[in-house]
């Protein structure tokens, strides 16, 4: 998303703690990895713990080469508990619509605004 894309760079990492630790399981574009690898090397944060990266699958070259960096291939999820509340979530999802009601999560629900399921 354009208005979230690098919303956290150089200048808002300038204004984190040095005792901070940046995580991102969101989107990876959401943060400009050229400035926290510059922003990890200089000290200026402590550490960062990334899900998601901002080129995905691929990972900047710098944050490979910090120990004050965890990197996780997009598997914040990857919980028994978390897998199967997706699948009930979405097997709810699927029944409501065969049955005619408004699914409880639409993703777009501008596409059944004037239907009979609204």
């Amino acid at each position: 998303m354009d208005s979230t894309r690098h919303l956290i760079n150089a200048e808002t990492l300038g204004l984190m703690k040095e005792t901070a630790y940046l995580v991102n399981s969101a989107r990876g574009p959401i943060v400009d990895e050229a400035a926290l690898v510059d922003a990890l090397k200089a000290g200026q944060i402590a550490g960062a713990g990334l899900d998601v990266f901002e080129n995905e699958p691929e990972t900047h070259p710098g944050l490979l080469e910090l120990d004050n960096v965890v990197l996780l291939p997009h598997l914040g999820s990857a919980t028994i508990e978390t897998r199967t509340a997706m699948g009930v979530l979405a097997a709810k999802n699927a029944v409501a619509l065969l049955n005619g009601e408004q699914p409880p999560t639409p993703v777009n629900p501008e596409v059944l605004e004037g239907s009979s399921r609204t």
